[in-house]
């Protein structure tokens, strides 16, 4: 007589029910430095030489970055691997912008995303301003 068993299997199971710390601890750090110090994930990625959907996924929790990737986002970042880990506090929080640069810092965030060349169009007068004052 043959019975039928029924099993699941533990890799088919959601790393998220499997590592639920990941989600509390790191990837809530990083989320948390990163918008401190107001760069979007695709920034982080360009600066540490991974992909915005890597960046996504350990924001997310779903995965934990290696060692070398740490220290990458880390040095991004501007803050230590212990910080990052959550071995120390963060300190370095950024000061509250006044209205007044607000707007100017707004426009000059859409610069950066324009071609190089109209980049250098625009921080070219800003140079010859700063060296005349």
């Amino acid at each position: 007589m043959r019975k039928n068993i029924l099993f699941t299997i533990a890799s088919a199971m959601s790393r998220r029910k499997l590592q639920p710390s990941l989600q509390t601890g790191f990837a809530q750090r990083l989320v948390k430095i990163r918008k401190l110090r107001q760069m979007a994930q695709v920034q982080v990625a360009e600066v540490t030489g991974l992909t915005q959907r890597a960046i996504s996924h350990y924001e997310t929790g779903a995965g934990y970055p290696p060692a070398p990737t740490i220290v990458a986002l880390a040095q991004a970042l501007r803050v230590s691997a212990d910080e990052l880990l959550g071995r120390k506090k963060t300190k370095n929080q950024p000061q509250k912008m006044s209205p007044q640069m607000q707007r100017p810092w707004k426009k000059f965030q859409q610069v950066t995303k324009r071609p190089d060349k109209d980049q250098r169009a625009v921080i070219r007068p800003i140079n010859s301003l700063a060296r005349s004052t």
